[in-house]
């Protein structure tokens, strides 16, 4: 696979989070948005093409798999925590 750009990178970051921010469980929510901003903060730094390209192959499979989850997360209702209920005024 070529090398990927930094736009394509950025790309692939904004739709993790969107993605993410998708599930509706409040802690699979927080949960996935912290491994993607961790994930790609650790990889900051990454300078190897090849390393690269494993990186981006992974974080695609992780948007797939968290695609699937958000689906099978929205046949189910659950409760919403004492976190996300809208505070009365």
């Amino acid at each position: 696979m070529a090398s990927c750009s930094r736009a394509q990178v950025i790309s692939l970051y904004r739709m993790l989070m969107k993605e993410s921010k998708k599930f509706p469980s409040y802690n699979y929510r927080t949960y996935a948005l912290r491994r993607v901003k961790d994930g790609f903060r650790e990889n900051l730094h990454v300078d190897n093409p090849k390393t690269l390209d494993m990186l981006i192959n992974h974080a695609r499979e992780n948007l797939a798999a968290i695609k699937r989850q958000v689906s099978i997360g929205h046949l189910y209702s659950a409760q919403k925590t004492i976190v996300e209920k809208e505070p009365h005024l």
